[in-house]
């Protein structure tokens, strides 16, 4: 009996940790979208069949993976139909409303009919109080990035949109390559690079700022497509092939889910071109087996625990960013004093003892230009075990968890976790309760 009250202590312990995920890559497909593409003749478009669908099955999955919320979005491809796309974006409000903490959802839009697709946000935006906007990479060969789609996107960034990416066939397509090659293996990566370089080249996000875009599976290749456009760029502006662009606005405005083929080496990849508060995990449900996303979502938690420069993350990704995105955890402010407490953090560091002297040069600068310059950054103290030199503790104290957030985008924190991976042997960062705050913040008080 008592094994048996230790096992059911354990499961349940186990489960509630695995609560808070939020996935911002799923889809819904209702009888009616599937009845609708059949009627035009358009299931196999994409090269892939339509899986099948309930609530009743996503939920299950939901929370058999630990899943606390999902964001629906319409598939691919898309039904032609504006009553179709109604009445599904009136389906998703309606499940959102049924299960308040289990679904968010984007509305599809009736694309390429720009006057329809404004309509359509507006009322999706205004009246359904959507959570966000599904666009595809092209529909019927209108790119995102066309200048005829400004007005959309006037419309979004007046309504700070959040927009959910999902490439859809490119147009024209190459049927024989398509057969040879489905579009998931490659092109569908190559179709959101496409569409993302287009709105970049163009300056949509830099010009439509309040607009935020999440890019699909890991990013697609824009680790290694952003590079060569800013290194080619000066180029194409000496031949009047391109204007300027305003790399910091377009970048800043970018988002990644994880759906698909992450790891550690994709996430420090698209590390290179993001921050870690823009990373989200996706799971690309229904289009994946219901056991193969459970184990992957898995695979992610494990590594995200147990690779030192990720653990910092793991919360961020898994559900933290996504919060904050969709404003469901309201930005921390003056008027928002409820979430203004203290960050207190006992970072336990482990450096491999050929690298330690390098190392402590790294952890001086930045805890010197930390609170130096940043101003939430209450106190960022290094101190070294004497009995091994080794073992490094960082007291960490943030005004705020907005503070800490901000503090993990600047470049002198970036130069430090980027300069020191192949240093550090272990890493260990619990997070601490201060049985005085008050008396805290009295102790900890910065001259500006």
């Amino acid at each position: 009996m008592r094994l048996l009250s230790f096992i059911t202590l354990l499961a349940a312990t186990t489960a509630a940790m695995a609560q808070g995920v939020i996935d911002v890559h799923s889809h819904i497909i209702t009888p009616e979208i599937r009845a609708s593409l059949s009627a035009e003749g358009r299931l196999m478009e994409e090269g892939f069949p339509l899986p099948q669908y309930t609530t009743e099955d996503h939920l299950k999955w939901m929370d058999s993976a630990g899943v606390q919320k999902s964001v629906l979005t319409m598939p691919a491809p898309q039904p032609s139909s504006a009553k179709v796309i109604r009445n599904t974006n009136e389906a998703m409000a309606r499940l959102r409303q049924k299960y308040p903490n289990r679904f968010l959802f984007c509305a599809a839009l009736h694309l390429p009919d720009v006057n329809a697709a404004v309509r359509e946000a507006i009322y999706a935006l205004d009246t359904l109080k959507a959570d966000g906007i599904k666009l595809a990479t092209n529909i019927h060969g209108q790119y995102l990035g066309a200048p005829e789609l400004d007005t959309l996107f006037a419309v979004l960034n007046r309504r700070n949109a959040v927009v959910i990416l999902h490439p859809h066939r490119p147009d024209p397509v190459n049927t024989q390559v398509m057969q040879q090659t489905p579009l998931a293996l490659q092109e569908y990566l190559s179709e959101t690079t496409r569409a993302v370089a287009n709105m970049i080249s163009h300056n949509v996000l830099a010009r439509y700022p309040n607009v935020k875009v999440v890019v699909p599976h890991c990013g697609a290749y824009l680790p290694l497509a952003i590079p060569r456009m800013k290194s080619l760029v000066p180029v194409m502006q000496a031949n009047k092939l391109v204007g300027d662009i305003d790399w910091d606005k377009n970048l800043a405005a970018l988002y990644y889910d994880l759906a698909g083929a992450h790891s550690p080496q994709v996430i420090r990849m698209m590390l290179t071109i993001t921050t870690p508060t823009h990373l989200l995990y996706g799971s690309d449900y229904p289009y994946v087996a219901p056991q193969v996303l459970t184990q992957s979502l898995q695979r992610m938690r494990q590594y995200l625990t147990d690779e030192p420069d990720l653990a910092l993350f793991k919360e961020m990704i898994l559900h933290k960013n996504a919060e904050w995105l969709f404003n469901k955890q309201q930005p921390l402010s003056p008027s928002n004093p409820k979430q203004e407490t203290m960050i207190v953090r006992l970072a336990e560091i482990e450096v491999y003892p050929e690298h330690l002297e390098e190392y402590l040069s790294y952890a001086n600068e930045v805890d010197r230009l930390s609170v130096e310059l940043e101003p939430g950054v209450i106190c960022l103290f290094p101190m070294q075990s004497t009995d091994d030199p080794t073992h490094i503790h960082i007291l960490e104290i943030y005004a705020s968890d907005e503070a800490y957030q901000h503090h993990l985008k600047t470049e002198h924190f970036l130069k430090y976790k980027q300069g020191t991976l192949h240093m550090v042997k272990s890493l260990n960062l619990p997070t601490m309760r201060p049985l005085d705050p008050e008396t805290m913040k009295q102790i900890f008080i910065k001259q500006h």
